[in-house]
């Protein structure tokens, strides 16, 4: 099936021009707190993914029955839903992942991310254009978390997905593993790279 150019923007917008994270700053909290291994921040990103896609879907097909003076309670009603299913899911599956993300995960719920998906698109447009709008909006945030945690995981543990990858031979020539990027504060200071390379490339592109 051929996309329109709006679907098409609508789809693959957030995962560049208008990802939520680099252009919007949305979602930030979690991208420091769950990307210290690239294996919890791919699953994180995978269950943001999800939902986002699943309630934008919901709340459109709900919109034109859902009272205005409501419908902040009906969204966090299907949020919370979906999170609990996306939760318990995990514990069955993936227990070890889900213990590492912690309350992380029932923190999905409070999103600014999917909050504004569904106030700002879904409540005003179709199911299927706000199912493209909640995996492409949920994936630009999941590639945001992979990236960060590439770096800190390779660069803190000298591992990927739990795996070495950096030779023992570095560690016999004086290699040490940076401590710092384990910290927070290095998840803040990767995003900032993130955010200004993009808006660079952006800068020079729009030229």
């Amino acid at each position: 099936m051929k996309l329109s150019e709006k679907t098409k923007e609508t789809l693959l917008g957030p995962l560049n021009a208008n990802n939520p994270v680099v252009v919007q700053v949305l979602g930030i909290c979690s991208a420091l707190a769950v990307t210290v291994q690239l294996k919890p921040a791919l699953v994180m990103g995978i269950a943001v993914t999800i939902i986002v896609a699943m309630s934008n879907v919901i709340i459109s097909l709900l919109r034109n029955s859902i009272p205005m003076r409501i419908r902040i309670i009906v969204q966090l009603v299907v949020v919370a839903a979906l999170v609990t299913l996306v939760s318990e899911v995990l514990k069955a599956f993936a227990y070890d992942v889900a213990v590492q993300l912690s309350v992380y995960i029932g923190l999905i719920i409070t999103n600014c991310i999917l909050m504004g998906r569904l106030e700002a698109f879904a409540m005003s447009n179709g199911p299927w254009d706000s199912l493209l709008d909640g995996l492409g909006n949920g994936l630009g945030y999941a590639i945001i978390l992979i990236i960060v945690a590439f770096f800190r995981e390779l660069l803190g543990s000298g591992t990927l997905m739990g795996f070495p990858v950096i030779p023992e031979w570095c560690y016999q020539h004086g290699y040490v593993n940076n401590g710092m990027m384990m910290m927070p504060a290095m998840a803040l200071i990767l995003v900032g790279c993130i955010i200004w390379a993009h808006r660079s490339i952006n800068k020079e592109e729009k030229k």
